[in-house]
């Protein structure tokens, strides 16, 4: 679909800037992508997301849309005509959708990101366990949501399933840092499955980072104390 009126302001490392591609994908919206350099940020970031200054910002006919949610259900809301709907039909659903996809955020992520930033290894085993918790709760609601279909929004990848799956690449690197596996089919099978299927999609696996190149940067991120 041409689309040359769109741009995305953003980083091929960041999750949340994830999410916008995989909808901007889903739908078949062609659209620049403006990535942002490590450790600096630019005058147009600045300007169109004053508040937050951060990314990732969609500039949709010059009018800029800011929040990585936000961003994917305006996507979904402006291309109606192009592609699968992205947040469910129904409204309880929808509302389902958005409770977990702030689970997501505001809970599940805090909980994996501090064991890329734990100090010694109590915290860092406490933070394990906290990840394995709330992954578990994370297993019984794909479940509860899928209703048997291959994602959380059924047939095909939804609101839910972005919110999460965009994570999939940093999860990864977490676990190579942890040496500790928590998507596997013993601890939550449905979740591994549904982790395959979604980055063989192809409105995901173009954009999905390589681990290694992402270890490397999460390296850079989040550097180790000097022994």
């Amino acid at each position: 679909m041409a689309t040359d009126d769109v741009k995305l302001i953003g980083s091929w490392a960041s999750v949340f800037v994830m999410r916008a591609r995989i909808a901007l994908h889903l739908k078949s919206i062609s659209y620049e992508f403006l990535q942002e350099t490590f450790g600096s940020k630019s005058e147009l970031l600045l300007k169109s997301n004053p508040v937050h200054k951060k990314m990732p910002v969609l500039i949709h006919a010059d009018k800029p849309v800011c929040e990585s949610n936000i961003i994917v259900q305006y996507i979904d809301e402006a291309w109606t005509s192009s592609g699968p709907s992205i947040l469910p039909s129904h409204p309880y659903d929808r509302a389902i959708a958005r409770f977990w996809a702030a689970y997501i955020d505001d809970q599940w992520f805090i909980s994996l990101r501090s064991i890329l930033t734990a100090q010694g290894e109590e915290e860092k085993n406490a933070a394990i366990a906290q990840v394995e918790e709330r992954t578990e709760i994370l297993e019984k609601a794909f479940i509860d949501c899928s209703k048997g279909k291959p994602f959380f929004n059924g047939d095909h990848i939804g609101y839910l399933d972005i919110a999460l799956g965009s994570f999939l690449g940093w999860w990864r690197v977490v676990e190579l840092d942890a040496n500790h596996k928590f998507l596997d089919e013993t601890k939550a099978p449905s979740l591994a499955k549904w982790a395959e299927r979604f980055c063989d999609d192809p409105a995901v696996k173009p954009i999905m980072p390589e681990i290694t190149k992402l270890a490397e940067f999460a390296r850079k991120l989040f550097p180790k104390p000097q022994a």
